[in-house]
């Protein structure tokens, strides 16, 4: 994002951001707003399905910018996150190298002229901390960073302080300007102090009634404001039960409205919801747990 086409205030950039169907409430607007004028990570904590990866694709598309994201998960190192080279393209060049010094009848090969080519760009595997450096602007939307170990977050904040790399083989590649970074964490494990400093933080929760209606709303028009409603106030029940394996999200709302409305359906009925419920609760055990309940929870 060139700082010509910043958001001029929280107010422009939730305009923007409901541009794209995602409607950020007061406080996250004006926390992403800080990150964007601050060049500042954001670092984004919450339960799953609340809008935490949406936020990051709602920004590259509200500002047109590419969105490139980074994965994480356990074990994760710096050579997925960063760079790699192509060992068997480098070996296949190799190879030619070997083959042309015979044809040529050379009996002996540069070997450092062999090697300086084995690590020339072309054999380079960007990946996505590198491409973001050198390809921005851009959002870097690293998710689920509480996956990784505590020395790829190391490395992480490493890169995220100084906005460059070292390449041993072809040097220091710096960003002509810091790619727009959200960071998402589930908080399966607790993140290091140095990490959060290093970035704005905000707690994304689950929205009230009123939003998640304005939310499903705005992603699906086509809906009905009666089926909408419906479909909210069981999802705000089911989360609020406390026994379900994985409350559904927002996510799950758009997702279970969705396909309702594939069906043709303007209201949700008892027969419906039972066959349907598969778009909310993604274990057995929920899904059985709702289905028994979902008479009470049709008549609230």
């Amino acid at each position: 994002m060139g700082r010509v086409d910043q958001p001029a205030s929280s107010d422009d950039l939730a305009r923007a951001l409901a541009g794209t169907g995602y409607l950020a409430d007061d406080g996250l607007a004006t926390i992403a707003y800080l990150s964007l004028v601050m060049q500042r990570p954001l670092l984004l904590e919450g339960e799953p399905g609340t809008g935490k990866t949406a936020l990051a694709e709602a920004l590259a598309a509200a500002y047109g910018l590419p969105l490139i994201r980074l994965q994480c998960y356990e074990g994760i190192d710096a050579s997925q996150a960063l760079y790699d080279w192509d060992f068997s393209r480098q070996i296949l060049h190799l190879r030619a190298v070997e083959a042309t010094a015979r044809v040529d009848g050379a009996s002996d090969l540069a070997v450092e002229e062999v090697e300086q080519t084995l690590f020339d760009e072309r054999f380079l595997l960007a990946r996505p901390i590198l491409r973001a450096l050198r390809e921005a602007p851009v959002v870097l939307l690293v998710d689920e960073i509480d996956r990784a170990d505590d020395e790829f977050e190391a490395f992480l904040l490493e890169v995220l302080s100084t906005n460059q790399v070292t390449i041993p083989e072809l040097g220091t590649i710096r960003a002509a300007q810091p790619p727009v970074v959200i960071l998402t964490s589930n908080r399966t494990r607790e993140l290091h102090d140095a990490l959060k400093r290093r970035c704005l933080y905000h707690w994304i929760d689950h929205p009230d009634l009123t939003r998640e209606v304005e939310i499903v709303r705005s992603r699906m028009p086509e809906v009905s404001d009666r089926m909408a409603e419906q479909v909210v106030t069981v999802v705000q029940q089911l989360r609020d039960r406390g026994d379900l394996l994985k409350p559904p999200g927002v996510a799950e709302t758009l997702d279970w409205t969705r396909a309702l409305e594939r069906l043709g359906r303007d209201e949700l009925d008892l027969a419906t919801a039972a066959a349907t419920v598969g778009a909310v609760c993604k274990y057995r055990e929920d899904t059985e747990r709702v289905r028994l309940a979902l008479d009470s929870l049709l008549a609230s």
